[in-house]
Order: structure tokens, then C-alpha cells, then sequence
């Protein structure tokens, strides 16, 4: 099998965008940030690991998926592309017009055991359509098709996004954790959620669209 990684440029510009993405409050990491205010750090962290393993699924099943597609068709592969970036800010417009305001219930989860909250995490992340969407919108964007190795092109974005994730996703359980009683009193950021999410998911959707178009 032909082994092959993006180019540097590539990579760097997936990672900011990754990086951009992540640090969003999206549903996961309210998820994440609600089992830390009502059980502490370690509650946060073995719920990030039960998500990071559900988005490694998608990974592997977006590199099944993907890679047959551009093996069969190059066309096939450039529609799939553009109608990723328009499916990215068609989230971003979709979620600034939402105006049901995230519930502050979202941080009133009840108390599970580790394992359940590993599970919980696990599930939720691996039966959400959304998440299997996203990765078949946004790592086309980044793939050099013409470079050959496409399976381990869009193995290393994956990866690489997963361990992005695992990180800040880690970074949000720990600062919720320790600051739990504080953020219980002050739940604001929620009503600014669906402005920033809406804002970022536009942006990369017009990013990938152009920088799809600069490609030969």
C-alpha cells in the first residue's frame, strides 16, 4: 500500500482550522464541561476518552469511505469537496439562526460511574450523524489526491484531529473540573455558544471553499 501525508501547508492549515474548530463549546464539550461540574476532573476526563473513541470510529470509517470514492471517481471526489464547504456553513447559518438558547441543564447531568461515563461518552459521540457528516465535509479539504496515498492521507488528518481533540477536549474537563462551583453560578458563555459556533463553521466552510478552488 502506498503511504503518503499531506504536504506542510496542508497539514498547517488543517491544524488551524482544527484548531479554530475546537476550541468552539460545541454539544461534546458541553457534555464534557457538565460531568466535570458535577464529578470532578476525572468524570471529565474518562467521558473525553469515551468521545475520543467514538471520533476514532468515524476516522476509520471516513478513511474506508473516502478513499474508495476518490479511487473510483476524481469528479465524484470534487463534488464531495465543495459540498462539504457548503455543508460547513450551511451548520454555521443553520446554527445562527437557531434561537433556542443551550439550557443550563446542560450543566445538571446525574452521577454515573466511570465506566458508564466512559460509555455515555463513547455513545453519544459514535451514533451522532453529525460527527460522521463533519469528518466527510472537512477532511476532503485537505487531501492531495494527486500526491497518491490517500488512505494514509486522510488516516494522519484523522489522527491528527483526534489527538487535537483529545487535548482540548482534556483542557475544557480539567479547567470545568476545578472551577466546577463557579461555573454552576455563572452559565453566560451559553448564550454566546450559538454566535461563535455559527461564526467559526461559516468561516472554515468559505476557507475550504477557496482553498478547494486553488488546488490543481
Amino acid at each position: 500500500m502506498e503511504f503518503a501525508i499531506p504536504s506542510a501547508a496542508h497539514i498547517g492549515a488543517f491544524a488551524a482550522a482544527g484548531f479554530v474548530l475546537l476550541l468552539v463549546p460545541g454539544p461534546a464539550v458541553l457534555y464534557i464541561v457538565g460531568r466535570s461540574v458535577e464529578q470532578g476532573r476525572l468524570a471529565g476526563i474518562v467521558s473525553v476518552l469515551g468521545i475520543t473513541t467514538g471520533t476514532l470510529v468515524h476516522v476509520t470509517a471516513a478513511v474506508v469511505g473516502l478513499s474508495a470514492l476518490i479511487t473510483s471517481s476524481v469528479l465524484a471526489f470534487s463534488v464531495v469537496k465543495y459540498a462539504g464547504a457548503a455543508y460547513l456553513i450551511y451548520i454555521g447559518v443553520r446554527r445562527l439562526l437557531n434561537r433556542n438558547e443551550p439550557s443550563a441543564e446542560a450543566l445538571d447531568l446525574p452521577r454515573r460511574s466511570l465506566w458508564r461515563l466512559y460509555r455515555d461518552g463513547f455513545i453519544v459521540n459514535l451514533l451522532n450523524p453529525k460527527t460522521a457528516l463533519f469528518f466527510l465535509a472537512f477532511l476532503p479539504q485537505w487531501i492531495d489526491a494527486a500526491k497518491g496515498g490517500v488512505p494514509s492521507q486522510i488516516a494522519f488528518l484523522g489522527l491528527l484531529f483526534a489527538g487535537m481533540g483529545l487535548f482540548s477536549d482534556a483542557t475544557y474537563a480539567l479547567l470545568a473540573g476545578t472551577a466546577g462551583s463557579w461555573m454552576k453560578r455563572r452559565r453566560g458563555f451559553l448564550k454566546a455558544e450559538r454566535y461563535v459556533t455559527g461564526g467559526v463553521f461559516i468561516g472554515l466552510g468559505l476557507t475550504a471553499a477557496i482553498a478547494g478552488n486553488g488546488r490543481k
